[in-house]
Order: structure tokens, then C-alpha cells, then sequence
């Protein structure tokens, strides 16, 4: 069994920062990538950041340039840093990871972490 925690959402003016975190926990032998996804009232899912075992990275064209994802391997755990929030961020923001559970490669997602940015 695999958990994915996230913590650090709010509500933050715009403007402002916010930085999420998100640890794994579990039957885990390694994880490929894990990262980032937010879902807009009425809106679809949409990618925000991934990061794989080797620290490459991938953005969503909104968030370049003032979100920036990393990890601690030592810790399971996935950072998403965010800057210059603005209200089009608002969401629930999913973290999800790749992972060799042993038993094979798996998909896991976490419960959600609300961000609220005001105007």
C-alpha cells in the first residue's frame, strides 16, 4: 500500500507564495516521477509540474516561470514552490507519483490540497 500526503495549501493573496509538499509513504522501491496536477472549479485536470528520478522537469505553459517543482529522495517527497500567485490558481492541487510499489509500476494520487489566491 502506497499514501500520498499533501500538505501546505491556503489561502494566500495575490501575489504571494505558497510552497506544497507532498510525501510518500508506503510499500515503495522506487519512484519514477511524482508530481503535480490542479483541478479549477468547472475545468478539467490539468498537469502543473512533474519531476522524475533524475530531476528532469516538465511545467504547464501557465505556471512557468513562477512555480518551480523539487524533491527530497531521502524523504519520498515532492515540492511545488509557488510565486507570483495569481487568482487564476486557485484550485485543488493533486499530487500523483509513478511508482515500483515491488508488486510493479503503479499510479497513486493523493486526497487534494485546496489553494485559494484572493484579488
Amino acid at each position: 500500500q502506497v499514501q500520498l500526503v499533501e500538505s501546505g495549501g491556503g489561502l494566500v493573496q495575490a501575489g504571494g507564495s505558497l510552497r506544497l509538499s507532498c510525501a510518500a509513504s508506503g510499500s515503495i522501491r522506487s519512484i519514477h516521477v511524482m508530481g503535480w496536477y490542479r483541478q479549477a472549479p468547472g475545468k478539467q485536470r490539468e498537469l502543473v509540474a512533474h519531476i522524475t528520478a533524475v530531476n528532469s522537469t516538465n511545467y504547464g505553459d501557465s505556471v512557468k516561470g513562477r512555480f518551480t517543482i523539487s524533491r527530497d529522495n531521502a524523504k519520498n517527497t515532492v515540492y511545488l514552490q509557488m510565486n507570483s500567485l495569481k487568482p487564476e490558481d486557485t484550485a485543488v492541487y493533486y499530487c500523483n507519483a509513478l511508482i515500483n510499489s515491488g508488486l510493479g509500476l503503479q499510479t497513486d494520487w493523493g486526497q487534494g490540497t485546496q489553494v485559494t489566491v484572493s484579488s
